[in-house]
């Protein structure tokens, strides 16, 4: 049942689920009850490879999985050549500001960009050095100059006017700064020169604060700030394609900070970014790029402060009318995630148990009765209806197996009918939506 996982994979699904936390890695082997999103996915996720650009919003109530299936997404896009990022949204993150928030959020994609060989991210310098190993290729068939000699320092102008005229072809807005930094990362990196490298390097994350201090480090005259950082991702994307992969895919995840916005026009404004996109991806005016953004039902359907106030949102992102609970449309741009069942929690438990007994090495007398049992007592206690989520479940389960494991003469069964549950779920959760 276990399949291939590997030992660092069963190590972080169990350390990161002790810790309450979706782990990056691993995820493919504790998915269960998701099967038709994952198969729609994949449809969509053909579609961006063949050019076209998507964004899907995955909805759902606190712990119903939403950041679970987020990082499932990504390890089914990355073994199909997709580069993939993550970030939240926060009271500090968010598409639309004038004081650091959007190029914030902008700075942490970058920082979590990932590909199948680097899962857990940090992958762009990686990425950078295999475009500009393919630049160098092609100054060197461009120029009629062996390989091994246009690496060589006196000919690096050969490889700039190149990387020069490729970024041109490859990018829109704010192509000269973006070529030009790309290029000193070039420098840097046939020179050994780290600074210059972490110079370029941090100008591409959107680290830089003041243009002087840019000016000062790499000769350039802008910087990529809130304003502009939009351009920068569709750069990327056609950079990474004119690489060979797939595509790019942004996961934005606790959209609900959005919906907290206090100030109306600030809030409607990072709507009219999410609307901006959306419209780039359904209009064809942009390739390979894929937007998927994780948020709660009020985040979408809260007329006052969810998308549905803003009515341009409301009218494209409105429920198929004749889709029912046993009847969905998964092809629609809004996703969302059914709780899952006794039967799949017991399948997930089971799976659970084998991938710690593989992580520890060890094999807890705990059988699919004991799981049943715990389940029960589990599903049985006063308030489980109403706020028991699947997070919890996981967490104490595992509690269980790490207490048997550690203390083998304790009576399991005691260990399991004296389990509390608690009610997990954030205050904003539990407020009246129109109090916030």
């Amino acid at each position: 049942m276990l399949g291939d996982i590997k030992p660092k994979e069963a190590t972080a699904v169990i350390n990161s689920l002790l810790g309450g936390v979706v782990p990056k890695i691993g995820v493919q082997h504790i998915a269960v009850g998701r099967t038709a999103e994952v198969n729609a996915f994949l449809t969509a996720l053909e579609d961006v490879k063949n050019g076209h650009s998507m964004v899907k919003f995955w909805i759902g109530d606190f712990g119903s999985g939403k950041s679970f299936m987020m990082h499932l997404l990504n390890t089914v896009a990355l073994k199909q050549k997709f580069v993939v990022a993550n970030a939240d949204f926060t009271p500090e993150n968010r598409l639309y500001a004038n004081d650091g928030k959007a190029v914030a959020l902008y700075t942490a994609i970058m920082d979590n960009i990932a590909i199948q060989t680097r899962p857990e991210g940090g992958a762009l310098a990686v990425l950078l050095e295999k475009w500009i190993e393919q630049a160098i290729a092609g100054a060197a068939q461009e120029s009629g100059v062996a390989l091994e000699v246009v690496r060589q320092p006196e000919h690096a102008n050969v490889v700039r006017q190149h990387i020069a005229r490729t970024i041109n072809n490859i990018t829109e807005v704010g192509a000269f700064d973006f070529g030009l930094v790309v290029t000193k990362y070039y420098e840097g990196y046939i020179r050994n020169d780290e600074q210059l490298r972490k110079n370029a390097l941090r100008w591409l994350k959107g680290e830089y604060n003041t243009k002087t201090e840019a000016r000062q480090d790499l000769g350039v005259r802008e910087i990529i700030d809130d304003q502009n950082f939009y351009d920068m991702l569709k750069n990327f994307c056609k950079l990474f394609v004119s690489i060979g992969y797939s595509g790019f895919m942004i996961n934005l995840d606790e959209a609900i900070n959005l919906y907290k916005i206090s100030t109306g026009a600030m809030r409607e404004k990072n709507y009219e970014k999410i609307l901006s996109i959306y419209n780039d991806c359904f209009q064809g005016k942009v390739a390979h790029l894929f937007f998927n953004f994780a948020g709660t039902r009020e985040f979408l359907e809260n007329e006052r402060r969810g998308l549905f106030s803003y009515q341009a949102l409301k009218t494209r992102l409105e429920t198929n009318r004749f889709e029912t609970a046993g009847v969905r449309d998964f092809a629609q741009p809004v996703l969302r995630l059914m709780p899952l069942s006794h039967t799949e929690i017991f399948v997930l438990l089971q799976h659970l148990k084998q991938i710690f007994d593989f992580n520890y090495k060890t094999n807890i007398p705990v059988d699919d009765n004991d799981i049943q049992l715990f389940m029960e007592e589990m599903f049985n206690k006063p308030g489980a209806n109403e706020f028991l989520t699947p997070r919890e479940v996981i967490r104490d389960f595992l509690n269980v197996l790490s207490i048997l494991r550690q203390n083998p003469e304790m009576d399991k069964r005691k260990l399991i009918s004296d389990i509390e549950i608690t009610d997990e779920r954030p205050v904003d959760a539990l407020q009246n939506i129109e109090e916030i």
